[in-house]
């Protein structure tokens, strides 16, 4: 599986896959950087990430093993395409083994792998470099693996009689389960010609087949290469034992007459669990078969030329509700919501547009949508849900409606304006609390009817969605107020000081309702002396943030006393106030007149000097406890020059912290980034300048303070 970046930072897209079939595949064609999956691990920190068995899976990634509960290996690793460009530029490979694969990549495999990567980065790079990059399409491009050779006559003719004397009959089945050969014995045993079987699904071609059991089966077997075993009642109320045996290319099936397990398997045995499979209540009417011709071609995912796909089944439906609701627990903003379902529903649903829609004021609000365009969702943006439409009257009669083709739609509201170019549409209430809050809107290219099956699992999808959009817009709601409080007790202006100029940031890492207390902040003196202080209040939450206050109150009331007195002061200040948080903090008294500056610290990451002559070294002071711990702790100060033309750059830990690398190599990476990068240019563009070579590093996991002092002559 070969993952693409997506032209929206952030994003990874899946561009082809070889040997997965397409409904595992499909819900995981569009991966966030930051979402719990390997891949996103393995590009954002640029490492192998490889799970050696079900167990580890489960335990290091519970959303996929709950999702894929099989036995298979996997090795998720990044594309190295522009080393320079951060993670946000990065592709990614997944490989999958069978579930006889052992726990340990061997070395040779690692070999081979990181050969492998480095090619297909190097022909990504060359692309780009000559002004093709590849980018991946709006569906992931399914290669079917390499065929065997094509047998001879006499080849042939000898497997065909080989097959046909042994016990029962044969059949053969793609990656994705369709029915590519089955002998005539196999087909009397299911009880329907061979021409109604070949290019199906069974448990589409035969409804007696069609329980998520026997689908679960194929499944497991399909992602694990292991032989498995099952029996399953036949409508007749005879038993009829299938025995799977795949491969990369497909599944070879033995089916027999009785449930017996076979001779020298006990209880299933190598074959592994036998299980029987009891028929549904009630047989359904079968579904089409594909055509046999359908089945030759190459499996790819849906296309929205080719209109709506099929129904799912219900084991395929069940999976998309475990893997959406799995998504869901992970998404904390309403727009995680929106992107979550949208990631999920569209491709694996065959839709080809999808919009979510909220009651605010007695006005419909559309918060996300897929598929459609920003301007026709401007249109119906702010509806009154008094109007008469689907989506007013979903949400009034909290009752879903489905409509087949335009001409349905017209039919229950004259005159309503068809826009979309779309030829179906499902419109589904999003209850919650018992209480209507929205509407879900999928909308898919080509007229096609609604199952009762499938009404039942988009039912049952709305109501996830609800409850997760319940959840993000009460978090969203006191995520900004959390935000509100820490922003306001930062600085807005800083104080204009002559021959000095400044620059600051404050980024918030954008994740969770924890707020953080990164600090800065810049004091006037006189006429060329000024003070500079940047902290970080331990932990994340509005504590942190009012502690944060304290300190730059704290600083503030001594500004202008030497460094190392104004961090004891502010020490003894905060032991007194016993708050049970530490805070680091570093202190600068700057004397333009001088071109000295003294600083000191608390624990906090070292200053970076950057020289006018355009060399830069990381600033070595005497350590410092932390404030908040002994009231007794001293602190010594470090004088240092600061000529005309020099920059001190003061930041907090999120600039520099990095689960992939080590902490004292990425401050020195903000020394080697500033003599390059700052030279003249204002402090603002090396502010922004520096921020982007950190986050293009790594996704931030931590707020970002930063502070850019730049000394300068009288008149520059």
């Amino acid at each position: 599986m070969l993952y693409l970046p997506a032209p929206a930072q952030g994003m990874l897209h899946l561009a082809l896959t070889i040997g997965v079939a397409r409904e595992f595949a499909v819900p995981w064609s569009r991966v966030g950087l930051r979402d719990p999956i390997p891949v996103a691990d393995a590009v954002r920190e640029r490492r192998l990430v490889w799970l050696g068995g079900q167990e580890e899976t489960a335990s290091r990634y519970p959303r996929l093993g709950l999702v894929v509960p099989y036995r298979f290996s996997l090795a998720a690793a990044p594309l190295d395409t522009d080393p320079g460009a951060g993670a946000a530029a990065g592709a990614g490979l997944v490989m999958l083994w069978p579930g006889s694969h052992g726990p340990e990549l061997a070395e040779r495999e690692r070999q081979a792998l990181a050969a492998g990567c480095a090619r297909l980065a190097g022909i990504l790079r060359r692309s780009a470099e000559e002004g093709h990059p590849v980018r991946a399409a709006a569906h992931p491009v399914i290669l079917a693996p390499r065929p065997p050779p094509t047998p001879g006559p006499v080849e042939a003719a000898a497997a065909m009689a080989f097959i046909r004397r042994l016990p029962g009959g044969s059949c053969a089945l793609d990656l994705n389960g369709k029915i590519t050969f089955i002998t005539q014995e196999a087909a009397d045993l299911l009880g329907s010609p061979v021409r109604r079987l070949v290019g199906a699904l069974p448990w589409e071609a035969l409804p007696w087949m069609d329980t998520p059991a026997i689908e679960e089966h194929y499944r497991a077997a399909v992602m694990s290469r292991l032989p498995r075993s099952f029996s399953a009642v036949h409508p007749a109320g005879h038993r009829v034992r299938f025995d799977l045996h795949p491969d990369d290319s497909g599944i070879s099936v033995r089916i027999t007459a009785g449930g017996s397990p076979a001779e020298g398997a006990p209880g299933g045995g190598a074959l592994g669990p036998d299980v029987a499979v009891e028929p549904p209540p009630a047989a359904a009417p079968a579904r089409p078969a594909a055509s046999a011709d359908a089945a030759a071609r190459p499996s790819t995912a849906p296309d929205p030329e080719q209109g709506a796909a099929p129904a799912p089944s219900r084991a395929i439906a069940l999976y998309q509700l475990m893997h959406l609701a799995a998504s869901l627990t992970e998404a904390a903003h309403a727009q995680d919501v929106v992107d979550k379902a949208a990631d999920q529903l569209v491709p694996a649903l065959g839709a080809q547009a999808m919009a979510l829609l909220v009651e605010e004021e007695r006005r419909l609000r559309i918060i996300g949508h897929r598929g459609y365009t920003d301007e026709l969702m401007t249109r119906y943006d702010g509806l009154p849900v008094t109007a008469r439409s689907a989506t007013t009257e979903v949400i009034r009669t909290r009752t879903p409606l489905f409509f087949e083709s335009p001409a349905a739609l017209l039919a229950a509201y004259p005159g309503a304006d068809i826009e979309d170019g779309m030829g179906a549409w499902g419109f589904v209430p999003l209850i919650t609390s018992n209480r209507p809050v929205g509407c879900l809107v999928l909308a898919y290219s080509r007229p096609r009817p609604f199952a009762a099956g499938e009404k039942a699992v988009l039912t049952s999808i709305a109501g996830l969605i609800a409850q997760a959009l319940e959840r993000a817009r009460l978090y969203d709601s006191a995520y900004q107020l959390a935000r509100s409080l820490q922003t306001g007790l930062l600085p807005h202006d800083l104080p204009h000081v002559p021959r000095l100029e400044v620059a600051a940031r404050y980024l918030p890492a954008g994740h969770g309702l924890d707020i953080g207390g990164d600090f800065y902040d810049l004091i006037h003196i006189d006429g060329t002396t000024a003070a500079a202080a940047i902290g970080d209040v331990q932990g994340h939450n509005v504590g942190a943030a009012a502690l944060m206050g304290q300190v730059r109150t704290a600083v503030h009331a001594s500004a202008g006393a030497p460094p190392a007195e104004v961090l004891a002061r502010t020490n003894r200040l905060l032991t007194d106030l016993e708050p049970g948080l530490f805070t680091s903090c570093l202190y600068a008294h700057i004397d333009l007149g001088r071109h000295r500056a003294r600083l000191a610290t608390a624990g906090h990451p070292p200053p970076v000097l950057r020289r006018a002559d355009g060399t830069a070294e990381v600033v070595a002071l005497p350590p410092g406890l932390l404030l908040g711990i002994d009231p007794d702790a001293g602190y010594t100060a470090a004088e240092i020059p600061f000529e005309p033309g020099s920059l001190l750059a003061f930041y907090t830990d999120g600039l520099v912290e990095s689960p992939a690398l080590d902490i004292e190599e990425t401050i020195a990476g903000v020394a080697v980034h500033l003599a390059r990068a700052a030279g003249d240019r204002p402090l603002e563009a090396v502010a922004d300048d520096l921020l982007r070579h950190a986050r293009g590093r790594v996704p931030a996991t931590d707020d970002i303070a930063l502070l850019l002092l730049r000394s300068r002559l009288p008149g520059d």
